[in-house]
């Protein structure tokens, strides 16, 4: 009789551990600290958000699975393969950068903020991200999707008495309530019909269901994309995103717009290419139609924002997130008519990667002009560049390579990546609704750039930038300069190793 004890590979599961450990002892330490001490807590999770990511490079030298069904070696509940990896970086670097964002934005709210309340939900929604892409069963993927998203509710309504705030989080907690909801039911169809939840059992005995249990199973294969789907932001699950993204603390909306999408990417890979491959002629034309439908909503709702509307240029950036969703869900639904799926993901992740750099930047650069413009309208950029040169010159790389237009490099050749695996795949019409896209994308991403540049209205003044938004803006400044000069080594680093 085999044991039903088993080891723990404590090295497979350290990331997402350590940033769990790290939050715990942040709470914890909130009872204890001063107020005039809380800003040690920021600190605190900083390092551990980078250890946690360091903790990833003894993980480099291969393949590592732990909580297996005993006698069944393949089937587990965590594995730690070169696509976890590459995700669990995504996300760690993504709560890094958004953690020193978060910082200058608590010190300058004035104890508006509940810093310690605030480092835990941060580090929890963390912990709960790095989980998700290691994850190869149902229940774990969809505990760990919860796991990221209950944190980012709180997050998004943690401002004190702003009504806005409140109802962002609200709107965002019952929409992704009900789109859970509708997952749950869809794991428990395909339960029901292959008695199993670790994805490579579904995938081999979700082949064989027998005729009358067929529907059933189709069923639950639609219906467990919805929560992923709502992750991502597709239209039409998208409706949240505008609102929560102006309510949240902007350091939270930059964290919803890339760990967020990170999250609902890697759950929707997981699901379609490993667990319901046979079933690629039911997901494949799904996602196709909400890849068309998303990038077209959300590049049509950013061209419509006004200049001198409140809050246009997070609304602007939270409609371009909409529409650079629609991008990374092409290959992925590339991936059911090509023959090399492995690099019909791998466009995904390496999309997903460039996105991650260039909008963490972008969202750097909008928290850096919030301090002296609250309302953040885009109309006060103008003349950027006569108060804060390198910001301005930064904010314009971004936006160029969320364009995909030289020199942002990096963002042309991911296009390019993306455009490529439709065409590979025969989806030629879904290229050319994407072509038709990255044109209208161009008009509103080169007006906000042109915008930059102009003479200011009235004296320029100089601000003082903090040390914690520097080092943000130059942090992905560096990688999205570097990564313009050798875009190869995405694709390269990006190879999933999940075929």
């Amino acid at each position: 009789m085999s044991s039903l004890v088993q080891s723990v590979d404590w090295l497979a599961i350290a990331p997402p551990t350590l940033a769990a450990v790290v939050g715990l002892v942040v709470l914890v330490a909130d009872l204890f600290i001063g107020e005039e001490k809380k800003a040690v807590l920021g600190w605190v999770s900083v390092v551990g958000l980078a250890a946690s990511a360091l903790m990833l490079l003894p993980l480099l030298d291969g393949d590592r699975a732990t909580f297996c069904l005993t006698g069944d070696a393949h089937a587990c509940s965590y594995t730690a393969d070169r696509f976890t990896l590459v995700i669990q970086l995504l996300v760690l670097g993504g709560a890094l950068l958004a953690a020193l964002l978060s910082v200058t934005a608590l010190k300058d709210a004035n104890k508006e903020l509940p810093e310690g309340e605030f480092w835990f939900l941060l580090l929890s929604s963390a912990a709960g991200a790095a989980l998700l892409p290691a994850s190869r069963d149902l229940a774990t993927l969809i505990v760990a999707l919860e796991v990221a998203s209950l944190p980012a509710f709180a997050l998004v309504g943690i401002k004190r008495g702003d009504k806005k705030s409140s109802e962002a989080a609200l709107k965002f907690f019952l929409s992704s309530v009900t789109a859970t909801a509708v997952s749950l039911m869809g794991v428990s169809f395909v339960y029901a019909t292959t008695g199993t939840l670790y994805l490579t059992q579904i995938a081999d005995k979700i082949q064989h269901v027998e005729g009358q249990f067929h529907t059933l199973a189709q069923a639950g294969v639609v219906l467990t994309l919805v929560g992923f789907a709502f992750k991502t932001a597709a239209v039409p699950f998208h409706f949240w995103v505008p609102d929560t993204y102006v309510g949240a603390p902007l350091p939270v909306a930059a964290y919803l717009s890339v760990v967020g999408k990170a999250v609902g990417f890697s759950g929707l890979i997981l699901v379609t290419v490993v667990a319901f491959p046979s079933y690629a002629d039911v997901w494949g034309p799904a996602l196709a139609a909400l890849a068309a439908l998303t990038m077209t909503v959300g590049n049509v709702g950013a061209l419509r924002q006004q200049a001198t509307r409140a809050y246009s240029a997070v609304r602007l950036l939270a409609w371009s997130s909409v529409g650079q969703a629609g991008y990374l869900l092409v290959p992925i639904a590339s991936a059911a008519y090509s023959k090399d799926t492995g690099k019909a993901v791998g466009s995904t992740v390496a999309y997903a990667l460039m996105y991650a750099v260039v909008n963490l930047g972008a969202f750097a650069v909008a928290a850096l002009v919030a301090r002296t413009c609250p309302l953040n309208r885009i109309s006060d950029y103008r003349g950027l560049y006569a108060r804060s040169p390198l910001s301005a010159l930064m904010l314009g790389f971004f936006l160029l390579c969320l364009a995909g237009l030289p020199p942002g490099i990096i963002g042309l050749f991911a296009k390019v990546t993306v455009f490529s695996a439709a065409v590979d795949a025969g989806l030629g019409w879904l290229a050319v609704v994407m072509a038709v896209n990255v044109v209208i994308a161009l008009f509103y991403y080169l007006q906000w750039t042109t915008l930059l540049f102009r003479a200011p209205e009235g004296e320029p003044e100089q601000h003082r930038v903090p040390a914690p938004l520097t080092a943000a803006i130059a942090l992905t400044a560096v990688l999205g300069i570097a990564l313009s000069g050798a875009p190869q080594l995405v694709l390269r680093f990006s190879a999933t190793g999940l075929f």
